[in-house]
């Protein structure tokens, strides 16, 4: 068994993060400007001045819009460009970078640590549950770890972080997910992380005020020129290399429609092979990289009526980022904090089994070994035929690519499903039998809400959905509550949550029928398990 070294490790290690990070920055800068500069000489002058005037075009078209200036030195930095020499334009690159860099650096406060996994929680148990009386609360506190809990293959990822550097990899369902996890690895006993959060989630406040100080660094999904994805990347890689356990969302946003992610961002996660690859040139190749897969598993979604309405819109196409949903309206924040505390297991958070950062799976010691089973040694993989770390960046690519395909194929088996889900998709199933399609814009057209099944029907179809999910683990498993009880009790508890946390009830029951008062959001829950096939299928 696995100690918890790793955990107070990296509690130390983040706690010196302050004192590290101006050396962390002057890094990130050094490599990102050298790297420019070095393509500029190779490629000639034209190069480095087409880097900084994508930034100045990019950051004038974001910012133009604004009217009230803040375009304005982007620019004067476009008409200078034009008159700089190159001690001028590697001196604006310079400057860039540093900018960009300290926009994305995080923070770490140890007594904002030691609140958040002390008191916090407790606090946050008697602040958002409404319970009779203080005796109940604190009754509820103590129980809190059973409203969020963790579980899968725990110890070998702990075994994994004492022996090198874990980047935990969740699917992203809500703007929940980030504190969703932080809770899930302190249930789990692995080390904290640092970790990469959109910057819109630092305009609430209360959430914002933790991100902060435990070590979220900012990631602006507006800003779409190179610079920036380089000093992001780079950023990324440099706290991997010094042992900073991370954490990214493969994903890149939530998932509009909650479908469990296939179609992967591979940028960050593409740093845990530059940063390994950087060690073992450095001479330190038993500096392991762990990519430790994790599914986060919710009864009810915060934002569900936003996603998926977006989802579902014309214009939801080219809406990346929405800033005006559920997670910026402190009073659906209290509500749904309240829909969890009084529900047992309301988020599951599921750990996978390690791979490194080839997409090979590990022994429980933490060993690479192949598809035959045989151990290899990782730091082949970028090495040439001489011994030597050769750099080579299509063939990175590719091993990223790898590691992206292992994650997608396993977050199915990962995903764990509520009554909400189950109930979502027997009953989508009948309405879907019984219009003859399963395509939700024609259900919408012709007015699938509304619709009434009878319960009978939906518990046929609900027993044969659990027979199916029993008979095959890569489709996932069933909540470890739920297994015991009838498909009665799996209803009850479904309506439950449908029916009373969203703006509209999803479904609700009249004596023997369901009736569909939201179709689009019956949709989005059902999706949760679009990836098992509908019955018949080949």
């Amino acid at each position: 068994m696995a100690s918890d070294r790793p955990v107070r490790e990296a509690e130390n290690r983040l706690e010196r993060f302050n004192a590290d990070r101006e050396r962390l920055l002057s890094e990130v800068e050094r490599r990102v400007v050298s790297r420019r500069v070095a393509e500029a000489k190779a490629g000639g002058d034209a190069s480095l001045e087409y880097v900084i005037n994508d930034v100045a075009f990019c950051e004038i078209k974001r910012l133009e819009a604004q009217k009230n200036g803040a375009a304005d030195k982007w620019r004067d930095l476009s008409r200078r460009l034009m008159s700089m020499t190159d001690e001028d334009k590697q001196s604006e690159l310079r400057s860039l970078v540093r900018y960009y860099g300290q926009d994305v650096v995080g923070n770490f406060d140890p007594r904002v640590y030691k609140f958040a996994t002390g008191i916090g929680p407790s606090l946050l148990g008697v602040v958002f549950n409404p319970m009779s009386s203080l005796r109940e609360g604190m009754a509820a506190v103590r129980n809190l770890e059973n409203r969020i809990t963790a579980d899968g293959e725990i110890e070998v990822a702990r075994a994994c972080a004492e022996r090198g550097t874990i980047i935990v990899t969740p699917t992203h369902s809500s703007n929940m997910d980030s504190p969703a996890i932080g809770f899930g690895l302190m249930r789990a006993g692995l080390p904290p992380t640092t970790y990469g959060a959109g910057k819109n989630l630092f305009s609430n406040p209360f959430i914002s005020f933790f991100m902060r100080n435990l070590g979220a660094y900012r990631v602006d999904r507006r800003l779409r020129f190179e610079l920036y994805k380089d000093v992001l990347k780079e950023y990324s890689t440099v706290l991997l290399e010094h042992g900073y356990h991370s954490l990214f969302f493969p994903g890149g946003t939530r998932s509009r429609s909650n479908l469990v992610e296939k179609n992967l961002k591979l940028g960050l996660l593409g740093t845990s092979v530059t940063a390994y690859k950087n060690l073992v040139r450095e001479g330190a190749p038993n500096k392991r990289l762990y990519i430790v897969p994790a599914t986060i598993n919710y009864r009810l979604v915060l934002e569900a009526e936003t996603l998926i309405d977006d989802y579902l819109a014309e214009t939801g196409k080219s809406r990346y980022i929405i800033t005006d949903d559920e997670f910026s309206r402190v009073g659906r924040m209290i509500e749904f904090f309240r829909k969890i505390l009084v529900h047992e297991g309301s988020v599951v958070v599921r750990f996978g089994r390690p791979f490194d950062p080839f997409g090979n799976d590990v022994t429980d010691e933490g060993e690479s070994i192949d598809r035959a089973g045989r151990i290899v040694d990782p730091a082949s993989y970028v090495r040439g035929a001489d011994g030597e770390v050769t750099d080579d960046d299509q063939r990175d690519a590719e091993y990223t690519r790898a590691l992206g395909r292992r994650l997608a194929q396993v977050y199915p088996k990962l995903t764990v499903f509520h009554a909400t889900h189950l109930l979502a998709r027997a009953l989508f199933d009948e309405l879907a039998k019984r219009a003859g399609t399963r395509d939700i814009y024609r259900l919408m057209r012709v007015g699938a809400a509304g619709s009434a099944v009878p319960v009978v029907d939906v518990l046929e179809s609900l027993v044969r959905l659990r027979a199916r999910i029993a008979q095959n683990p890569s489709f996932g498993s069933e909540h470890p509550l739920h297994a015991p009880q009838a498909a009665t009790a799996i209803i009850d508890d479904a309506l439950r949550g449908l029916g009373t946390y969203h703006t509209h009830p999803a479904v609700v029951r009249r004596s023997e029928t369901l009736h569909v008062e939201d179709v689009k959001l019956l949709f989005y829950y059902q999706n949760r398990t679009a990836h098992i096939p509908p019955e018949g299928a080949s």
